[in-house]
C-alpha cells in the first residue's frame, strides 16, 4: 500500500529533480574535464608571456601558483586559430609542400617515426573516409563469453591469417571510452560477430559518450520470414 507521507513525497521530488539535474551535471563535469586536458597543452602557447600576468600566485609567491582560467580560455582560442590558419595555409599548394617536408622528416627521425607513423594511422582512421578509416561497426563476445564490445572493422585483408585459420577473420579494433584512441586489436572471424546498421560516426559518439548517445533503429523485418498467423480452430497438418 502506497502512503503518501512528507517522506514519500520529498523522496519522490529528489529523484525527479535528480533525473533533471543529473544529466546537465555530467554534461558540466565532462566539459571541465575535457577543458583542464586541452588547456595543459595550449597553455604552453602563452610561455612567452611572464607569469606573474597569467599565473594565480602560489605559496611561492607571485606567478607561482596554476594559470588563470581566463588566460587558459585565451590560449585554449589562440589555438584553435592557429589550427584554422594552418588547415588555410594546408589548402594551397605552397602549404601542402611544406607540409609534406615536415611530414617526411619526421618519418626519417629515428623512435620519433614510430610514434608519429602510429598517431597518424589513428588519426586517419578517425577522419578519413579512405581505405583506411573504418569499414563497419561490429557486436562481438569480448572480453569474455556473454559479454558484448563495440567495435570496428578496419581491415578484410587478412591473407597470412586467413590461409592459416582456415577462416575468413576480419581485422576489429575495439576502442576504450570515453578515449577511443587506445584499445585492442582482434582478429575475429566473421561468423562471430554481429554486423550493426549504424554509421562509423554514430558508433564513434555511442563508444566516446560512454554509450549514453545511440542512434534510433527502426528494424526492417522481411514479411517473408514472418510466420503466416493461424486461425482459431485450424489443426496443423489438416488440409
Amino acid at each position: 500500500m502506497k502512503h503518501d507521507t512528507p517522506w514519500h513525497r520529498f523522496k519522490g521530488n529528489f529523484l525527479t529533480g535528480l533525473a533533471v539535474v543529473f544529466p546537465a551535471v555530467i554534461s558540466i563535469a565532462i566539459i571541465l574535464w575535457l577543458f583542464g586536458t586541452v588547456s595543459n597543452m595550449t597553455d604552453m602557447l602563452l610561455v612567452f608571456l611572464p607569469k606573474q600576468w597569467t599565473h594565480q600566485t602560489g605559496a611561492g609567491g607571485p606567478g607561482t601558483g596554476p594559470m588563470h582560467w581566463y588566460w587558459s580560455l585565451f590560449a585554449l582560442v589562440l589555438a584553435v586559430a592557429l589550427i584554422s590558419l594552418m588547415g588555410r595555409y594546408a589548402r594551397h599548394y605552397v602549404g601542402r609542400k611544406a607540409i609534406e617536408f615536415v611530414d617526411w622528416a619526421l618519418m626519417q627521425t629515428p623512435l620519433v617515426n614510430k610514434v608519429y607513423g602510429t598517431i597518424k594511422q589513428v588519426n586517419q582512421a578517425f577522419t578519413s573516409s579512405s581505405k583506411s578509416s573504418f569499414k563497419q561497426v561490429v557486436l562481438l563476445e569480448f572480453p569474455r563469453k556473454g559479454m558484448y564490445s563495440m567495435g570496428f572493422v578496419t581491415s578484410e585483408q587478412n591473407q597470412e591469417i586467413q590461409m592459416k585459420t582456415k577462416d575468413r577473420v576480419l581485422s576489429v579494433f575495439v576502442p576504450t571510452t570515453p578515449n577511443p584512441t587506445t584499445g585492442y586489436l582482434l582478429f575475429v572471424p566473421e561468423g562471430l560477430m554481429t554486423k550493426l546498421d549504424m554509421s562509423v560516426p554514430d558508433g564513434i559518439k555511442c563508444v566516446v559518450s560512454l554509450g549514453s548517445i545511440s542512434p534510433e533503429y527502426t528494424p526492417l523485418v522481411d514479411p517473408t520470414l514472418v510466420a503466416p498467423t493461424m486461425a482459431s480452430g485450424d489443426i496443423v497438418g489438416s488440409d
